[in-house]
């Protein structure tokens, strides 16, 4: 290491020729101004939210290696269809990796007090070495904690509380929520017990319910089950849940929770051609399918389905609310918001093929992390 901060970090490049290319790159850092800090990254998790860029459309099995094995190079085909999601990127090598933690290793005048304090950070471009950014972006981790426990402080803790923050202010009192057993829907669960919040959690395999119930969730369905539907008008029942946060995006699942709440709501109510007058929204969230999401309106007209992203509920719902969200998040970082990694890997590691099959499949209890340092 010189005093200038070289490093290596990972980008992503859409080509003129269709071609999605991952690469190691050098970066050379110059000193930081007076809020700015210089940061040795040590964790970044990889997220669901971050291969949108990192992979963006490309066809996995069309996966070529190349380079070196301290640089390498690997090149995947964008198909003729998808170049439309990707073509206003073309030429431009992106950094990768929304958020992460490590050790302040230069400080500005003015943030001096962060120098040494090991931080977890949220802005984008963590697959590298060093990373420098504004102080007001990072946060100092407390007492005792590791830069692995404040790597994902902020996307899966946040989006979370951001869950059942925008249930109380649409007026829901209690939520229905997809891939539920995820590292996410694991922190979503430890709130809403917490808060007395009734959940109803959506899984596709028993092993993903055994997951909840060691938790001590209450209300899990298995939507692979025969009965799906059925048990989940029950759980909707159980609950009055007629809010959904949804991480599937394509298929029936958004559609079919609408109609699970439309049934629930219409019981004992004289019959009507416009359904029943409940507010029945779903949020979809993730893209976990991305295939063409099916609403069969079967469910009157009282409903919304609509897309849900961090970044703009945070702006919507002021300093006051997401500074108290911070907080909590801070207070219960080991615990409600502790996370979990199948492996942690090196930047290089990461652009292995098999290595980033594994991490594109998005399975539940699979959760990678980056080390740059390895």
């Amino acid at each position: 290491m010189t005093d200038a901060f070289e490093g290596l970090e990972i980008r992503s490049l859409v080509t003129e020729e269709g071609d999605l290319r991952l690469s190691l790159e050098s970066v050379t850092l110059s000193e930081p101004q007076a809020d700015e800090v210089i940061v040795q990254v040590q964790a970044a998790p990889i997220n669901p939210s971050d291969l949108g860029l990192l992979l963006g459309p490309a066809d996995m099995a069309t996966m070529r290696a190349g380079g070196t094995a301290e640089r390498p190079v690997l090149t995947l085909t964008i198909p003729e269809r998808r170049l439309g999601a990707v073509r206003t990127r073309m030429g431009e090598s992106m950094p990768v990796g929304n958020e992460g933690a490590g050790v302040v290793v230069r400080a500005g005048a003015n943030v001096a007090d962060m120098l040494g304090k090991t931080v977890g950070m949220l802005g984008g471009a963590m697959y590298t070495q060093y990373r420098k950014l504004r102080g007001r972006d990072c946060v100092v981790l407390p007492e005792g904690a590791s830069a692995a426990d404040g790597a994902s402080l902020f996307v899966n803790p946040l989006t979370a509380l951001g869950f059942t923050e925008t249930m109380k202010a649409e007026g829901h009192t209690a939520l229905v929520h997809t891939a539920a057993a995820s590292n996410l829907g694991q922190m979503l669960n430890r709130i809403c017990l917490a808060d007395g919040i009734p959940l109803v959690n959506i899984v596709r395999r028993e092993e993903q319910a055994a997951i909840l119930r060691d938790i001590g969730a209450e209300w899990i369905v298995d939507s692979s089950a025969p009965d799906f539907e059925a048990k989940l008008v029950e759980a909707i029942a159980a609950t009055g849940a007629t809010l959904g946060f949804d991480a599937i995006g394509g298929g029936k699942l958004a559609g079919q929770i609408l109609h699970a709440m439309e049934v629930v709501a219409s019981r004992g109510a004289a019959f009507s051609r416009y359904g029943s007058n409940s507010l029945k929204q779903v949020y979809i969230y993730g893209m976990l399918d991305t295939g063409p999401t099916i609403i069969d309106r079967t469910f009157g007209l009282s409903w919304g389905v609509g897309g849900w992203l961090l970044t703009p509920f945070m702006a919507k719902a002021g300093p006051e609310v997401v500074g108290r969200m911070r907080q909590r998040v801070l207070d219960e970082l080991k615990t409600t918001f502790a996370s979990h990694y199948t492996r942690t890997i090196g930047l290089a590691e990461a652009l292995q093929p098999d290595v980033v099959q594994a991490y594109q499949n998005k399975a539940t209890g699979e959760k990678y992390l980056i080390d740059p340092s390895l």
